[in-house]
């Protein structure tokens, strides 16, 4: 096991801090320098905010000297996606319309993790306000897969992947509207976990599909995972999609043990298409939990195939709303024209990039007189019976364990000119955002290029408990998790 604290999980990390074998800012500081070697090459990170860093460390230092150790996350360096708002530093959700643009407060997942007492590294770059599968369409730099380099790190969470994998933090939070947690997360060979929508408030998360955004961390195992999501869960006011149910202690599901517990395997997601290698490593991962003691069945999700037609109307549909606001007028730069809407026009164009224009003509299109019977409002019909087979499907078992990704991460501008194809790219993700279910993805194996591969396993709703606890099982009993990139 390595002793390199840019690698240790927050409990391995927390009992060192607590013993006052390193400092907080030591570890920090030992962060940077991480970052300072790697990034370069990597590109994870769009800011980085080291005197605030440092200064963060330096209080959980004295809380920690003053015997302070109810929060494991207390003095622990981690990233932070940059679609979340972070009181004095830059948010731009990696487009130029937001370009300089300082939020004045911290979205909620951010503020409870800086409660716990936990040090902001920076913010990871992403592709543009989260529209996208490969952190390429990021208005300032291509983000790249620590694995290898030419291939790309998943999206739209890419930065926060890359940066955890890297170790270039210990542990980062992404969002997830259709698979943008758990596909860099699979690609990057790491832990990502989309909790129930409604179980991490999304106040202070800039919107792109509020139906399906949903915050979640981003880490190397699941006990950290685990950690992450207990700081951040919660009923919160502030967002009315905040569901208010009790939160359970996550980390004391993770017992190891999962006899006789039901897992659904579904028999779609294992159709043509399936990159050999994944299917072989996700069946394996299946009858190691089989092994352990789990009962596995088949299941039937028959209407998944019209996931992602449904998805990418009605994400389109919100985005085009969501991003009426940015106009040059009240964020970001604006650029100077004859009239007001010529104004509003050249700003929008200016700002937003190719992918992001796309998907607003998209919605716009799917939501105008004539069409919104034929596009939106049966897309959400189908949502409607996609959910429903979900329900379906877990009734009769604990959760469902299929591939997270139907491939491994692709190399560079290898889908930059087919959108259509990297829309595919979600297919077996985009379910369950529709149905507002929490999933876990865990590392699984490797291909036969070295390419990471993730086992996805989804529960029923408010029931990461499950989730957690299948993936520790299986984490426990490989050693996937503990592979590290050479970069």
């Amino acid at each position: 096991m390595t002793t390199d604290p840019c690698f240790l999980g927050i409990h391995e990390l927390h009992d060192r801090l607590r013993r006052r074998e390193m400092s907080a800012v030591e570890l920090t500081e030992a962060l940077f320098q991480r970052i300072d070697a790697t990034d370069d090459a990597i590109r994870a990170y769009l800011a980085i905010c080291r005197e605030q860093a440092l200064e963060a460390a330096r209080r959980a230092d004295a809380r920690l000297a003053a015997g302070e150790v109810s929060s494991k996350l207390l003095g622990i360096p981690v990233a932070l996606k940059d679609v979340l708002l972070t009181d004095g530093v830059t948010t731009t959700c990696a487009s130029r319309i937001l370009d300089g643009f300082t939020p004045p407060y911290d979205g909620t997942a951010v503020r409870r993790l800086k409660d716990a007492g936990a040090v902001p590294l920076g913010k990871t770059n992403m592709d543009e306000f989260a529209m996208g599968s490969s952190t390429e369409n990021s208005g300032y730099a291509i983000t790249r897969n620590p694995w290898n380099l030419d291939h790309v790190p998943g999206g739209s969470s890419g930065g926060s992947a890359a940066a955890v994998a890297a170790g270039q933090c210990i542990a980062a939070l992404g969002t997830d509207t259709g698979g943008s947690i758990r596909q860099p997360a699979s690609f990057c060979g790491i832990v990502g976990l989309k909790p129930t929508y409604g179980r991490v408030s999304r106040y202070g998360v800039v919107a792109y599909a509020s139906s399906l955004d949903q915050v979640g961390p981003m880490t190397r195992d699941v006990t950290d995972c685990a950690l992450m999501l207990q700081a951040i869960a919660g009923h919160d006011p502030a967002d009315s999609t905040s569901v208010d149910v009790p939160v359970p202690d996550y980390a004391a599901a993770l017992t190891g043990d999962v006899k006789g517990m039901r897992i659904g395997v579904p028999i779609e997601f294992f159709a043509t298409g399936l990159q050999p290698e994944v299917e072989q490593a996700v069946r394996q991962g299946i009858r190691e939990l089989e092994k352990a003691g789990a009962v596995v069945t088949d299941v039937s999700l028959p209407r998944n195939d019209y996931a992602v037609a449904a998805y990418y109307i009605i994400a389109a549909a919100e985005a085009s709303s969501n991003l009426a606001r940015y106009d040059g007028m009240r964020y970001g730069p604006r650029a100077e024209a004859g009239d007001l809407t010529a104004t509003y026009m050249k700003s929008r164009a200016q700002g937003f990039g190719k992918e992001v224009k796309r998907r607003i003509m998209l919605g716009t299109y799917v939501l105008s007189a004539g069409y919104y019977d034929a596009y939106y409002l049966k897309a959400q019909k189908v949502r409607t019976l996609l959910k429903q087979d979900m329900e379906s499907a877990l009734s009769g078992c604990d959760a469902i364990v299929a591939p997270t990704c139907p491939t491994t991460a692709f190399k560079l501008d290898e889908m930059t000119q087919d959108p259509l194809q990297m829309y595919l790219s979600d297919i077996l993700t985009i379910s369950v955002n529709l149905a507002g279910l929490p999933a876990l993805s865990v590392p699984c194996g490797f291909d036969d290029a070295g390419l990471p591969i993730g086992m996805q396993i989804i529960g029923k709703h408010f029931d990461e408990a499950t989730v957690l606890r299948l993936g520790y099982a299986y984490e426990q009993a490989t050693e996937w998790y503990t592979r590290r990139p050479a970069v």
